[in-house]
């Protein structure tokens, strides 16, 4: 585990990196930051309108710059968008100044918690499952890249999460706290 102490949540959309990271924070007396509300705050509109405006690589431009924030501050739990990890500066970042932590679901889990939620631009015009199971394609292998640890999502509360996440970092998340 790093020395530096934060942990960074990835995963796919509607893993549960934001629920989870809250709870999480909580439970280590930690700030929570979601990169992906810190872009809508700082912007005054939403992700799917910066796609709109801005496209993708105008989001990902805006995604890195936060991240690059937020990777250096101590004693957080951050939750990343799904796809922060495709650039390899974030990557760097998310894996050498913290504890990285794959939140994985299955594509059918995702289609289930992303249907009702906030606009998803990247599932807007097209095969719901078949958008998700091209982006799991390209993006699995960089969340496992970079994960110290992984942990399934599925079928699971929020609360066995945190404590499978917390039981595995063991007695380190008391030195985690420092």
């Amino acid at each position: 585990m790093s020395t530096h102490q934060s942990i960074f949540l990835i995963g796919p959309m509607g893993s549960g990196k934001s629920a989870v990271g809250r709870r999480l924070a909580a439970q280590l007396g930690w700030e929570f930051c979601d990169s992906d509300a810190i872009i809508e705050d700082r912007t005054g509109v939403d992700i799917a309108f910066i796609f709109e405006k801005e496209g993708e690589d105008g989001f990902r431009r805006r995604e890195q710059q936060v991240i690059f924030e937020l990777t250096e501050r101590k004693q957080i739990v951050l939750a990343t968008g799904g796809g922060a990890i495709l650039t390899a500066e974030n990557r760097k970042c998310l894996g050498s100044l913290g504890t990285v932590i794959y939140l994985q679901a299955s594509v059918d889990q995702q289609l289930k918690r992303t249907r009702h939620g906030k606009e998803r631009p990247l599932l807007k015009g097209g095969d719901r499952r078949q958008i998700l199971q091209e982006l799991m394609k390209t993006r699995d292998p960089l969340y496992r890249e970079i994960a110290d640890m992984l942990v399934e999502t599925d079928g699971r509360t929020v609360a066995v999460v945190t404590t499978e996440i917390c039981e595995n970092l063991g007695d380190s998340s008391n030195g985690l706290r420092e």
